[in-house]
């Protein structure tokens, strides 16, 4: 069973309907001993990062979750919140992985936040197994996630962020792959697999 996180953000359903239609069985929760007996976890989410944080906390999940050790994917802002800080709020995370999270720099003519369909490129995790370099992912974000050792798969919009990040077990991608037509499909396929 696959524990959806209910943090008081966006996206629950979309993710709920994405695993529903890979027959995954799944549970949106925010109780504690669901969370450790389930095979995977991910942590959803639109929202921003100082109130998400808070919301976290106010479960104690944010204990609980970077001592895991079953699969888990952040999906966009849940990625973040696996990141050490946010410059969203000022917020110190979870620390999961190294990386900071900062307002997107881009060059003239480019609009933030980032809506739209966005390629991956240097691709070297798991869950971009079957999937080509290069393949469309889709992105919805004024954030992300500064390039660093645990990178898995970089975006280049102006400037390079990391759009997927591993760490052991845990796992992060800043874009939605649940809107993400077949390429989303699949890398969520992949993490089920895990």
């Amino acid at each position: 069973m696959v524990a959806v996180i209910d943090y008081d953000c966006g996206n629950l359903r979309s993710v709920s309907n994405a695993l529903a239609r890979l027959r995954c069985e799944h549970r949106i929760t925010r109780d504690e001993s669901t969370v450790r007996s389930a095979s995977h976890i991910i942590l959803p989410g639109v929202g921003a990062a100082s109130s998400t944080m808070k919301s976290l906390k106010n479960t104690g999940l944010d204990k609980l979750l970077p001592q895991l050790s079953q699969p888990v994917l952040g999906i966009c802002i849940g990625m973040q919140l696996m990141c050490r800080f946010s410059e969203e709020g000022n917020v110190q995370c979870l620390g999961i992985f190294e990386a900071n999270v900062q307002r997107l720099v881009v060059p003239d003519g480019f609009k933030v936040p980032h809506m739209g369909w966005n390629t991956v490129v240097q691709c070297s995790s798991p869950l971009t197994e079957g999937i080509a370099d290069g393949a469309y992912f889709y992105f919805v974000h004024s954030y992300a996630p500064t390039p660093e050792k645990h990178s898995a798969a970089l975006t280049y919009y102006g400037n390079p962020f990391s759009s997927i990040l591993q760490n052991a077990n845990f796992f992060g991608t800043q874009f939605h792959p649940e809107k993400s037509g077949a390429a989303g499909e699949r890398l969520l396929a992949n993490f089920i697999k895990l």
